[in-house]
């Protein structure tokens, strides 16, 4: 593996005092976090993860089980944290992913995030659910570059050659299979303080995910619905850290 491509800094800062760590959506890389560098102040910096199968990682094969990606994202992360405090954020799969890490690493005794914040996702321990299978692998090529198309995931330029955009699907298929065999640990809880983000008109979202996320967390949850679907709106995508709820400095 090639261990300097797992982890993504735009730009370093090496007197920053935290990090903010961002795990992947399904069939996305780390290009949709690359602006929220500049909503960060000069003590955070930006890591994000890549995958295996895409971006510097093109080389290595694709996970083929949630597992398999799980264990590879806990030891990328811990790399991008080098050290420091960290915020764990993750958005759709990325979400799970992000609990999922967080639980791990705690339950290892490992340096875990000391605030986790995921993103347009349902609670883990329900399991996927007919409600989480979006997009769906039975779901035409077409009909998958049509959602990337929508959400921004992919320019024109990939759009408009085929070779790339049969490589934007393989992979998209590829991160829909990991998604799919995913198994919640039962029990699994953590105990960081959890801000969960969804948008108001998210079809995904279940209208009891406060309630459910509540059963996973066993420190301060907060709930958080922002105008939009499951990528919020544009403007706010860009600007999503400003929604972040402010971290309490232990006293």
């Amino acid at each position: 593996m090639l261990a300097d491509a797992s982890v993504v800094r735009p730009v370093s800062r090496p007197s920053a005092t935290r990090t903010l760590v961002c795990l992947g959506f399904c069939g996305g890389g780390t290009g949709p976090y690359r602006n929220w560098l500049g909503e960060l102040d000069e003590s955070t910096e930006l890591a994000l993860v890549c995958y295996p199968g895409r971006e510097g990682r093109f080389a290595e094969d694709c996970a083929t089980t949630w597992d398999e990606l799980a264990r590879d994202a806990a030891e990328s992360v811990l790399r991008a944290a080098d050290g420091r405090p960290y915020t764990l954020f993750g958005h759709s799969m990325g979400g799970w992913m992000a609990f999922d890490v967080a639980a791990r690493l705690e339950a290892d005794g490992a340096h875990a995030p000391d605030r986790l914040i995921v993103s347009a996702c349902n609670a883990p321990d329900r399991g996927v659910t007919d409600r989480d299978r979006f997009p769906r692998i039975e779901d035409a090529d077409g009909r998958l570059l049509e959602w990337m198309r929508e959400i921004g995931l992919l320019p024109a330029y990939v759009l408009d050659d085929p070779d790339l955009s049969d490589m934007a699907v393989e992979l998209m298929r590829a991160d829909i299979v990991v998604r799919d065999s995913y198994r919640p640990t039962p029990g699994a809880t953590v105990s960081m303080p959890v801000q969960v983000l969804h948008g108001e008109d998210d079809a995904v979202i279940e209208p009891a995910v406060a309630e459910q996320w509540g059963r996973c967390v066993r420190g301060e949850l907060r709930v958080d619905a922002l105008p939009g679907g499951h990528f919020y709106t544009q403007p706010l995508w860009e600007a999503l850290p400003q929604h972040f709820a402010p971290r309490e400095d232990p006293s």
